[in-house]
């Protein structure tokens, strides 16, 4: 007879791995995290972690991936929000994004030394293909509400919402970049501030709003991540 799968089970151990995983991140960084640990951290067997994940790098893409869902999930509450004008969910979206990843910015600090290196490579591509795939419409009816509102100026909500997707993943490459190179002192926070408002200023531009509308992230912010 089949084994049944219990799912409740099942995603509970999964969650388990994931615990375990990003405390390990956060306490010794990934590339110190070893298999071993993570199976010692919850007491299992090397076969048990195989049920569930095909290697680490699996492991780092779905630990990402439950953080992308839950942040996508948080920005949704203000975006669907019908008491907010179409700009004030667009700034709050990006208000609790920057609360959410504030409140995990250790696991995040850890998580920005190894984002870039080419073996991270494909988990940075899909976890930007999921985020695109949640996020866009949430632009999107944003943007569309927005023209109707007459606050916003754009042909195609949907091909908006596409193109400032593809401004935020810029951004935040450009972002994590930055944050390395201030840890080296190669760059000034002077540099950071403008870097963060030429994308201010096409973001505007794109939507059709006046300038100085709006700011993707306060000053304050800039200066508690970058200063």
């Amino acid at each position: 007879m089949a084994r049944t799968l219990d799912p409740v089970a099942h995603a509970v151990r999964r969650d388990a791995f994931l615990d375990a995983a990003q405390r390990l991140i956060q306490s010794k960084g990934y590339e110190q995290m070893s298999l071993q640990d993570v199976l010692d951290e919850i007491a299992v067997s090397k076969g048990a972690f195989y049920h569930y994940f095909e290697s680490k790098e699996a492991l780092l893409a779905a630990v990402v991936d439950r953080m992308v869902e839950a942040g996508v999930a948080t920005m949704e509450i203000t975006a669907t929000d019908p008491n907010l004008s179409a700009l004030q969910q667009l700034a709050g979206m990006f208000a609790t994004l920057t609360q959410f990843k504030t409140e995990r910015k250790d696991f995040l600090l850890e998580l920005m030394k190894v984002w870039f290196h080419d073996d991270n490579a494909i988990v940075l591509q899909k976890m930007w293909q999921g985020t695109s795939v949640l996020l866009t419409p949430l632009l999107a009816g944003i943007v569309r509400r927005g023209n109707t509102q007459g606050t916003f100026t754009v042909t195609s909500p949907e091909g908006t919402a596409r193109v400032l997707m593809s401004f935020l993943r810029g951004l935040n490459n450009e972002a994590g970049h930055l944050f390395l190179a201030r840890q080296e002192n190669a760059v000034s926070l002077d540099e950071v501030e403008r870097t963060f408002a030429s994308y201010w200023e096409a973001f505007e531009r794109i939507l059709g709003l006046p300038s100085g509308s709006w700011k993707i992230v306060d000053d304050d912010v800039i200066k508690a991540w970058f200063g």
